[in-house]
Protein backbone atom coordinates (compact mmCIF):
# COMPACT_ATOMS: atom_id res chain seq x y z
CA UNK A 1 0.00 0.00 0.00
CA UNK A 2 1.06 3.55 -0.74
CA UNK A 3 1.24 6.50 1.81
CA UNK A 4 -0.63 9.35 1.07
CA UNK A 5 1.89 11.86 0.13
CA UNK A 6 -0.25 14.91 1.28
CA UNK A 7 1.26 15.35 4.78
CA UNK A 8 -2.04 16.78 6.59
CA UNK A 9 -3.42 13.32 4.87
CA UNK A 10 -0.82 10.94 5.99
CA UNK A 11 -1.65 12.11 9.51
CA UNK A 12 -5.02 11.58 9.58
CA UNK A 13 -4.39 7.51 7.54
CA UNK A 14 -1.81 6.94 9.84
CA UNK A 15 -3.73 8.09 13.26
CA UNK A 16 -6.62 6.59 12.36
CA UNK A 17 -4.71 2.82 11.22
CA UNK A 18 -3.00 3.46 14.85
CA UNK A 19 -6.42 4.19 16.38
CA UNK A 20 -7.99 1.27 14.82
CA UNK A 21 -5.44 -1.46 13.58
CA UNK A 22 -1.91 -1.32 15.10
CA UNK A 23 -0.59 -1.27 18.87
CA UNK A 24 2.89 0.75 17.66
CA UNK A 25 4.18 2.85 15.56
CA UNK A 26 6.21 -0.05 14.69
CA UNK A 27 3.83 -2.12 13.83
CA UNK A 28 2.11 -0.23 11.37
CA UNK A 29 5.53 0.66 9.67
CA UNK A 30 6.44 -3.47 9.15
CA UNK A 31 3.16 -3.74 8.19
CA UNK A 32 2.76 -1.28 5.71
CA UNK A 33 6.65 -1.27 4.59
CA UNK A 34 7.02 2.12 5.56
CA UNK A 35 10.27 3.93 6.85
CA UNK A 36 9.51 5.28 10.11
CA UNK A 37 12.06 7.77 10.47
CA UNK A 38 10.77 8.91 7.03
CA UNK A 39 7.30 8.80 8.27
CA UNK A 40 7.94 10.75 11.62
CA UNK A 41 10.28 13.34 9.67
CA UNK A 42 7.32 13.92 7.37
CA UNK A 43 5.09 14.20 9.98
CA UNK A 44 7.24 16.62 12.02
CA UNK A 45 6.98 19.19 9.09
CA UNK A 46 3.14 19.61 10.61
CA UNK A 47 4.92 19.87 14.14
CA UNK A 48 3.24 16.62 15.09
CA UNK A 49 5.27 13.73 16.97
CA UNK A 50 4.74 10.66 17.94
CA UNK A 51 3.57 9.33 21.49
CA UNK A 52 3.95 6.09 22.60
CA UNK A 53 1.47 6.37 25.62
CA UNK A 54 -1.49 7.32 23.42
CA UNK A 55 0.16 5.59 20.34
CA UNK A 56 -0.83 8.73 17.72
CA UNK A 57 0.45 11.58 16.32
CA UNK A 58 0.33 14.45 18.42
Amino acid sequence: MTLPKDPAILLSFVNTRLRDEFPSLDELCAALDADRAELESTLAELDYRYSPERNQFI
